[in-house]
């Protein structure tokens, strides 16, 4: 069997030899794997190659793996966080980085409101949702609608409208989860 791994914009190839076919279960954090695996058939003078091709997308386990360990009660919903970000375009960690932010990943937000972002929470009130599916999808498709379509697209420029008090504190904490999501160094 011939495994070839590629990961960012080099590749790397690696032979198995392998009398039974195998699966593999290969991941990487950087969230840049592909994998592409042939196998030859057992014929050496048989010229023929069965292959497969198999594209690895890491972001939805890193969002995973990320709430897992820091226990917060989003874990179940990582994968409709990175449904999220790919539907309304944006990178897969803003959610959680904010979430991060602002109530370490809904350990700290307002009791029964199912916001984790600080998102409509002020001296008026306090947004409230009936579950984090809701409040996952109203803050990501406000998200969009407010910050990255109207040019807001680094933790400091949405820091200018989201919380415009901070002292830069907001935006360096976020960037902060950011790079341990893509360094995978959590």
């Amino acid at each position: 069997m011939v495994v070839i791994v590629m990961i960012g914009y080099g590749f790397k190839l690696t032979r198995f030899n392998s009398i039974d076919k195998k699966h593999f279960n290969m991941s990487d954090l950087s969230g840049r794997v592909q994998i592409a695996m042939a196998e030859q058939p057992a014929i050496a003078s048989d010229k023929k190659i069965y292959d497969q091709v198999i594209g690895v997308d890491a972001r939805p386990l890193i969002i995973e793996k990320y709430l897992e360990k820091y226990h917060s009660p989003l874990l179940p919903y990582a994968d409709l966080i990175f449904n999220l970000s790919q539907t309304y375009g944006f990178e897969y960690y803003w959610i959680v980085a904010i979430a991060q932010q602002e109530s370490n990943l809904c350990k700290k937000a307002p009791e029964n409101s199912f916001n984790c972002w600080g998102y409509g929470i002020h001296q008026a009130g306090t947004l409230k949702f009936d579950n984090y599916e809701i409040a996952l999808k109203s803050f990501a498709e406000y998200l969009k609608r407010e910050y990255f379509d109207k040019g807001y697209n680094t933790a400091e420029l949405i820091m200018e409208k989201y919380c415009p008090n901070s002292s830069g504190s907001w935006a360096y904490g976020v960037n902060q989860f950011i790079e341990e999501m893509e360094s995978g160094n959590f």
